[in-house]
């Protein structure tokens, strides 16, 4: 992938949306949420005085409308500072 973000953004790829709830039922495609957790892809190289603390390969959590979200060759992401970032888990 070609994509470099700038200054403090940072791609992250969301994980897949939940097929079923933990009681084993299917929830249909219409139902299901936005996923909150992801894998970091590309990283910024952060604004001058705060460097990126977020690392590629890094699962994180993130709010439920943060970023903006790209296609890029058939793959889903996200796109967002990182201080729409909660956690690192």
């Amino acid at each position: 992938m070609n994509i470099k973000p700038l200054a403090d953004r940072v791609l992250v790829e969301p994980a897949p949306a939940e097929e079923k709830t933990a009681g084993g039922i299917y929830i249909p495609d219409t139902a299901k949420e936005k996923p909150q957790r992801g894998t970091v892809v590309a990283v910024g190289p952060g604004k001058k005085d705060e460097p990126t603390t977020v690392k590629p390969g890094d699962l994180v959590l993130y709010g439920k409308y943060s970023g903006t979200e790209l296609n890029v060759e058939g793959s889903d992401y996200l796109m967002m500072r990182e201080s729409d970032i909660l956690a690192i888990v």
